[in-house]
């Protein structure tokens, strides 16, 4: 991480903790904070800026005053049988001497072993091994991980399959802890964890969740859910993500609700990227304050993205419009249900309490604010407009009535939608300055395949993407011909997912055998992903440069020389790289596959960071709004291509990625904007 974060500096201090002193206390009787006590009171006390752990030595709770994250960097959380050098599992005695320190592996250990003689073992690794190989042990049981970070994975006799001896959470994670609101580490922490998403799941049937809603849940990593929903919603979610039932009803809780909003802010900081799926929408009587608040306290970045309600489905579903021209202009809605069930007052006097929302209100809020000055409401009254709710360039006004009153101007800045909120709610919004990016809006330049994954990263470090992609891929005609010869050739090289989308696209429709495919060749992670998404295998792939110069190295191994070569391309790609091929010996066809045909919008939104993830939209760019847009903003580049195109226009990029992946740019601005809150 050190080399990510320039101009930040760690010292490394050795502490030793009871659990390393103590050689005596068998692990499984041991206090919950064994091996972190002494660590995290130096924290507490000052003497420590933050700590790091095992993650599975984490105390459930934590001591009051720390905060505490996992790191995204993990180790093969399986366990792992190790024996003496040079022996084999089926060497082993039928009363073999094993070694363990939990309940888990000794049940395990009994299963496998029936016969088995069970003795405790303790100490660094090294000691362990030690007695193991002074025979001490004819075995011993422990995580593959801490003989990983050693380098010692080679003693490892037998890996136990995850089925017969699950591993505990946070084994081959580590984890640190920092002290509670230290602004410092609060910002670095913000580079380990992803924004968490409350996705409203609608009512009565899935297809009432938003395209948005169903987007999320298709890449959450856990999902905590309500009984008020469609069952089908979670077939949406990956086959391995956690499912956590939370739902409540009157008088039966599967968790309460402060356990449920501890729930969210542990998973958060675990790194996870966490769905919370509430029935209806949660803004409507779903308890949703609570968990905001919970995360709040956390600093924990949140996303909320609103369902449709039992209002709009009971009302609008069934034709008993709630506004009807002639009739009625607007409606209220209310519980009579009070905290803890009680019924509540439903009288005049209660419904006048109740927050006012006026809609199309937005060039005749100051008028509405006077008439309810003039009715007796305090001029003091807090008020909100928002402005094209929902949409990009959504803008919240946050005033009172007798500011809206006194200030026409403040809503006659154009002829946008809005909507007046009046009352006491409007104390409260959702926080959009937490998480590396603190609500920073993103403009997203690249193409159409790369913005769902760009826009979930820059949502996952708590910005505010603003989806424009500039150029559209159009498959070329000519390459159908090429395309359908495609097992005449021994190998398809392709540098970029859109490369493989059109490649996919022209093989449905010419209704090519994809079992016959030659040898795929991808330019990195993100092509080799796209083609995996098909069920399609990569048989070479640089493992860290991804450039152009990465990409021949693994050529040079698999061997260019006589074979059969299908480069796919762009028209804005060049043929650089096919030159290069056929220097090396290779017989190459440089197939154009598609065109950049440029997207035009009438304006350009507001924003705070732009990213560019080619050459191509770096020019469309300039040629529309020009570099004088680009003044105060952060600009950033996927690699070294864009960057050459970008200081043609004559701007320098602010950001160039750590890897050319739209995950390795988007993170490099988060980081970037993480350094300027650490130094």
């Amino acid at each position: 991480m050190g080399e990510r974060l320039p101009g930040v500096e760690f010292e490394l201090i050795a502490v030793s903790s009871p659990g390393d002193r103590d050689r005596q206390t068998d692990l499984r009787e041991s206090p919950p904070d064994f091996f972190t006590r002494d660590l995290d009171e130096a924290v507490l006390g000052g003497r420590l800026d933050l700590a790091i752990h095992s993650a599975k030595d984490l105390p459930d709770p934590m001591p009051d005053g720390l905060d505490w994250c996992w790191l995204p960097w993990r180790e093969d959380p399986r366990d792992a049988l190790i024996l003496p050098p040079g022996q084999r599992v089926a060497d082993l005695s039928d009363t073999p001497v094993i070694g363990v320190s939990s309940e888990r592996r000794e049940t395990w250990c009994r299963k496998r072993f029936p016969r088995v003689a069970l003795k405790p073992v303790r100490g660094n690794i090294e000691d362990r091994l030690a007695q193991l190989d002074a025979g001490h042990y004819d075995a011993l049981l422990m995580a593959g991980a801490a003989l990983a970070r050693l380098n010692l994975s080679g003693r490892v006799t037998e890996w136990i399959s995850p089925a017969d001896l699950p591993a505990p959470a946070g084994q081959g994670t580590l984890a640190m802890t920092f002290r509670r609101g230290d602004p410092a580490m609060t910002a670095l922490r913000n580079l380990m964890i992803k924004t968490v998403r409350f996705v409203g799941a609608g009512v009565g049937s899935d297809g009432l969740c938003t395209l948005a809603g169903a987007a999320e849940l298709a890449s959450a990593e856990v999902c905590l859910y309500d009984v008020l929903m469609d069952q089908r919603l979670l077939e949406r979610l990956p086959r391995q993500a956690e499912r956590v039932f939370v739902g409540k009803r009157a008088d039966n809780h599967s968790q309460s609700q402060d356990q449920i909003s501890r729930m969210l802010s542990k998973y958060a900081r675990r790194g996870l990227r966490v769905v919370r799926l509430k029935g209806g929408d949660p803004g409507l009587f779903g308890r949703l304050a609570e968990e905001l608040e919970e995360l709040d306290r956390w600093q924990i970045p949140y996303r909320i993205l609103p369902g449709v309600s039992s209002l709009t489905a009971a009302t609008t579903g069934t034709g008993m419009l709630l506004t009807r021209r002639g009739l009625s202009r607007g409606f209220t809605a209310m519980t009579p249900r009070a905290e803890g069930g009680a019924v509540a007052s439903v009288t005049a006097e209660a419904r006048a309490q109740l927050p006012l929302v006026f809609f199309m209100a937005g060039k005749v809020a100051d008028q509405v604010a006077g008439q309810l000055i003039g009715e007796g409401r305090s001029p003091d009254t807090p008020a909100a407009l928002v402005i094209n709710a929902g949409a990009d360039d959504e803008r919240v006004i946050q005033t009172t009535l007798g500011d809206l009153a006194r200030n026409a101007a403040v809503v006659h800045e154009g002829a946008a939608p809005g909507l007046l909120i009046v009352g006491d709610v409007v104390r409260f919004q959702a926080k959009r300055d937490t998480g590396a990016l603190a609500g920073r809006r993103v403009l997203l330049t690249c193409s159409e395949a790369l913005q769902e994954k760009a826009a979930r990263r820059v949502v996952d470090f708590g910005g505010r993407p603003l989806r424009y992609p500039l150029i559209r891929l159009v498959p070329r005609s000519e390459a159908r011909t090429v395309v359908r010869s495609v097992k005449e050739f021994d190998a398809v090289v392709m540098t970029s997912p859109s490369a493989v989308r059109c490649f996919l696209e022209l093989l449905a429709e010419e209704q090519v055998d994809r079992r016959h495919l030659p040898c795929l060749i991808a330019c990195g992670p993100g092509t080799a992903h796209e083609l995996g998404k098909a069920g399609l295998s990569v048989d070479v792939a640089p493992k860290h440069d991804y450039g152009a110069e990465g990409l021949m190295q693994e050529f040079v191994k698999w061997g260019v020389a006589g074979r059969s070569l299908l480069r796919l391309r762009s028209d804005k790609a060049g043929d650089g790289l096919a030159k290069v091929l056929r220097e090396q010996g290779g017989v190459v066809t440089d197939c154009l596959l598609y065109d950049n045909v440029p997207i035009q919008y009438q304006s350009l939104p507001d924003f705070d960071a732009v990213f560019f993830a080619s050459a191509s939209a770096v020019e469309q760019f300039m040629d529309v709004w020009g570099i004088g847009s680009l003044e105060g903003k952060r600009v950033v580049v996927i690699g070294q291509p864009t960057a050459t195109a970008l200081r043609k226009a004559g701007r320098e990029p602010d950001v160039t990625g750590f890897e050319a992946t739209v995950d390795g740019a988007i993170e490099a601005l988060a980081t970037g904007c993480v350094l300027e809150k650490m130094t």
